[in-house]
């Protein structure tokens, strides 16, 4: 396989772990929270923090170097009307999904303490779950926009 290629299966993979485990967390936490059960809101949310951490975090990175790699090898300039489109959703989901990271580990640490303590979530934990949940909404339909830039490579304008 050459290096081109290698490259490029690199980047379908963390593309697919980066949306995959955003969609997956998401799910989990947003369906947790309409049963309401504290300890397993606590539970879901430690895990949605941790694989932010192990998955979401690296695929953050390697996408947009594995992707300006692959553009600047086949010849397409950072400035071709996909190209472009999809740094600017990339950076639009970005800027969604760092305040939903510290939404999540505040989220965690208010569901272990009110699980530890046998006690109700606070207000203030279901207007970060709004915020959490509202600020998703962007990032997913952002990313999966850039699949479809990705994948049809339209000419746009």
């Amino acid at each position: 396989m050459n290096t081109y290629l290698l490259i490029k299966t690199i980047h379908i993979i963390s593309s697919v772990l980066m949306v995959g485990t955003g969609f997956g967390s998401a799910f989990y936490l947003f369906f947790t929270h309409r049963i309401g059960n504290v300890r397993s809101i606590a539970d879901v949310s430690r895990l949605v923090v941790r694989a932010d951490w192990w998955f979401t975090t690296p695929t953050v990175i390697i996408q947009p170097l594995s992707g300006l790699w692959l553009a600047h090898e086949a010849g397409w300039p950072l400035d071709t009307s996909w190209i472009a489109l999809s740094l600017g959703l990339y950076a639009l989901a970005g800027a969604c999904w760092l305040p939903v990271v510290w939404l999540q580990i505040r989220m965690e640490k208010m569901a272990a303490s009110a699980a530890t303590a046998n006690a109700p979530l606070p207000s203030i934990y279901w207007q970060c779950a709004r915020r959490w949940e509202w600020l998703g909404y962007p990032a997913f339909i952002a990313m999966v926009v850039v699949f479809g830039l990705m994948v049809i490579k339209p000419t746009l304008g």
